[in-house]
């Protein structure tokens, strides 16, 4: 029969193990100093191109997709690489590549017709880019946060994270897919009439938009939201021919390209369908307009607004519902939150949030790029990222 003592021994011995399993042994106090970026973690800003909304969708990334043909080439050679290791079958992915031609096919316009060009500039089967494009969608895992001045200025700035589970480069300590798209990050002024309709921060090849603005009216960022009622069923449902919902950054960029309004931009995110799960994270104009909007595939499960009078002068959103902890190995969240305290209110700018993103383990392994955006003056900027080891893996 187990003794008291014993017992007791053992609740102690267990309750060390949790706790040393949920301190991130990779964690570190909050950084400051980090803007103008440079040092070790800055890899280089992210050039600018335009992409004209008045040409034929064919011919809208043609010019930016030539350009980078070698780099998209290498990322899609990698991915396909990695589904012949995890299939052990050729012709699977052979299957796999023609029902990628035949789901293009199927997409709304403008958005087969774009990726058809980039396809063509980058002298691949169109299937492949499809591929890509709808590996984006489930393999991002970011950061993104609002904040709200003393003087009422609104302040959006996300971490792009991707590549989880892509390939580890052992030698180099990092995700294989990671590396190779950070020569891809482009820096987008879509235009209409020789003027700005928004602008992004995305990957060359990728059609849809995770992290944009619409200069003066609202900034908008996307993180991907794990469920079981997840993307895999919105597409299989696509692919039966139940095509109500919304690709999620089709969704993103339809709103930037054409909403007018804070407003018609929540509404839009909030009660339209999608094929999968997501959190959108808005900011408007004015003082109190941001809001994190929890997604299902077709409701809104929750809308986390700003409130200054209440004490609400930021939101975090990660990967995880807000009224639930984050996963214990991947808690950016409360590292997040605790930078933006010490921070304080009244200390808030775009380099006070560059030096929160720096800050590890909300800057990991998996980080591509920071984008910075203050909606009022239009602005927006991107920098590629690295992590130094000893860093966090996610």
């Amino acid at each position: 029969m187990r003794t008291p003592g014993i017992a007791a021994a053992a609740a102690v011995v267990l309750v060390t193990a949790l706790t040393a399993l949920a301190r991130d042994p990779f964690a570190e106090e909050c950084r400051t100093k980090e803007y103008p970026p440079s040092g070790p973690t800055y890899k280089g800003k992210i050039p600018e191109y335009v992409i004209n909304l008045d040409l034929p969708p064919k011919e809208r990334w043609f010019k930016l997709a030539h350009e980078k043909r070698v780099e998209i080439k290498r990322l899609i050679q990698t991915m396909k690489g990695m589904l012949l290791a995890f299939s052990h079958s050729k012709k699977m992915v052979a299957a796999l590549e023609s029902k990628m031609n035949w789901l293009g096919s199927t997409l709304p316009y403008p958005f087969g017709g774009e990726i058809e060009g980039i396809a063509l500039a980058a002298d691949l089967p169109f299937g492949d880019i499809v591929m890509f494009n709808i590996f984006y969608e489930i393999f991002t895992v970011c950061t993104s946060i609002i904040t709200e001045d003393t003087n009422g200025k609104l302040y959006h700035v996300r971490n792009l994270d991707f590549g989880l589970f892509l390939g580890w480069d052992i030698k180099n300590s990092s995700w294989v897919v990671t590396q190779e798209l950070k020569p891809l990050m482009a820096s987008l002024d879509f235009q209409r009439n020789n003027k700005t309709v928004f602008k992004s921060a995305s990957i060359t090849g990728y059609i849809g938009v995770v992290s944009g603005i619409a200069p003066g009216l609202f900034t908008l960022t996307m993180n991907e939201r794990f469920s079981l009622d997840g993307g895999y069923i919105g597409l299989f449902e696509w692919i039966l021919g139940q095509r109500r919902g919304w690709w999620m950054s089709f969704l993103t960029r339809s709103v930037l390209e054409n909403s007018t309004s804070y407003e018609d931009a929540k509404n839009k995110l909030a009660y339209t369908d999608l094929l999968a799960p997501a959190y959108y994270i808005l900011a408007g104009n004015k003082s109190g307009e941001g809001c994190v909007i929890t997604r299902s595939r077709t409701a809104v499960l929750d809308i986390w607004n700003l409130d200054i009078k209440g004490g609400i002068w930021y939101l975090v959103e990660t990967n995880y519902d807000r009224w639930k902890d984050p996963f214990v190995l991947d808690n950016r969240r409360d590292p997040a939150m605790k930078c933006l305290n010490q921070t304080k209110q009244e200390n808030i700018s775009l380099p006070a949030l560059y030096n929160v993103l720096s800050t590890k383990p909300i800057l990991n392994k998996l980080t591509v790029a920071t984008t910075l955006m203050e909606v009022s003056e239009g602005h927006i900027e991107s920098y590629l990222r690295d992590c130094l080891n000893p860093c966090s893996p996610w």
